[in-house]
């Protein structure tokens, strides 16, 4: 064939190619997840130069596929425009998007816009929620979780049925049978006592000194635990409410008798934050072997992440 002709050939069909009306379509990993959940699309379109990701929730994206995290709940619809030139054409997808099975704990704890950090553990993940009324210890702990404070750090002390603690700086890399749980970072930070936080299973209070020597019950400035708890009927609350001079609402007392606590620390520690999700890995952790002063017989080391 004449060369001419063969570029001639070529060049219209790399025109044609350049000209194609693109053809939108993908695939998502999941149709229905629990909030807060990330969903996965893969790009399935033809003859696209860019893309254009509209997930429903006033987010969006360029990126060929993507992974996009939930937060709230809701039924959202997924648009992909796959765009040539100025030719574009669109798919759509729907995801619904539910609470967690513990659909209690997650309206009581689940403030729109609150910060949540990720708990990386042997046993499993932790998700939690910082609560904005406590701020305080909030910024505390996420400053520390900026810097990288917790990671590799230890839950040092562990009581079945009643908590998971860690935080000490000192439980980086010690040694079998070293005593912990004295070590910080130097200062402490004011309680923040608020009604609406209890001690129910999952949530996160912060350790402290306790005694004369603290009588403003401030708290230490790393060192935290996270709620395991034993049952608790309301009769108990009652009894608690008499002596303590406590109200509980009704939805708290229902949260006590659902999930069990230790509603004799409440307003005698800070409660921060309360687990979204791993409320198992708790009970994992605190079923650990011990050895003297509550520490289990096998590391169990912690990383912590803030999900942005």
């Amino acid at each position: 064939m004449n060369p001419k002709y063969i570029f001639l050939a070529l060049s219209s069909m790399v025109f044609l190619a350049a000209c194609a009306k693109p053809v939108a379509m993908f695939k998502q990993e999941q149709k229905q997840a629990e909030v807060p959940s990330k969903v996965v699309f893969t790009n399935q379109s033809k003859d696209a130069k860019t893309y254009r990701w509209e997930f429903g929730d006033k987010q969006t994206s360029v990126e060929t596929s993507p992974t996009h995290e939930y937060k709230e709940p809701g039924t959202y619809t997924v648009t992909l425009y796959a765009i040539n030139g100025k030719m574009q054409h669109q798919a759509l997808s729907t995801v619904t998007v539910t609470i967690p099975k513990d659909a209690e704990m997650y309206n009581y704890y689940h403030p729109a816009g609150a910060t949540h950090v990720e708990l990386e553990t042997s046993y499993g993940k932790i998700k939690i929620v910082l609560f904005d009324k406590t701020p305080k210890h909030r910024d505390n702990f996420l400053k520390l979780a900026k810097q990288g404070y917790f990671n590799d750090l230890l839950f040092h002390r562990v009581i079945k049925g009643f908590m998971i603690q860690g935080g000490d700086p000192d439980s980086k890399g010690a040694a079998a049978g070293r005593s912990l749980g004295m070590g910080g970072p130097g200062y402490q930070v004011p309680a923040e006592f608020v009604n609406d936080f209890i001690h129910v299973k999952g949530a996160l209070a912060a350790a402290r000194t306790g005694g004369p020597m603290n009588p403003e019950k401030e708290s230490s400035g790393s060192q935290f635990y996270i709620v395991q708890g034993s049952p608790i009927n309301e009769q108990q609350l009652t009894q608690l409410e008499s002596r303590s001079g406590i109200k509980y609402t009704a939805e708290q007392k229902a949260l006590y008798a659902k999930y069990g606590g230790t509603p004799f620390l409440d307003h005698e520690y800070t409660v921060y934050g309360q687990v979204t999700e791993g409320l198992d890995v708790i009970d994992k952790i605190a079923a650990a072997k011990t050895a003297s002063g509550d520490r289990p017989a096998e590391d169990v080391k912690m990383k912590v992440t803030i999900i942005e």
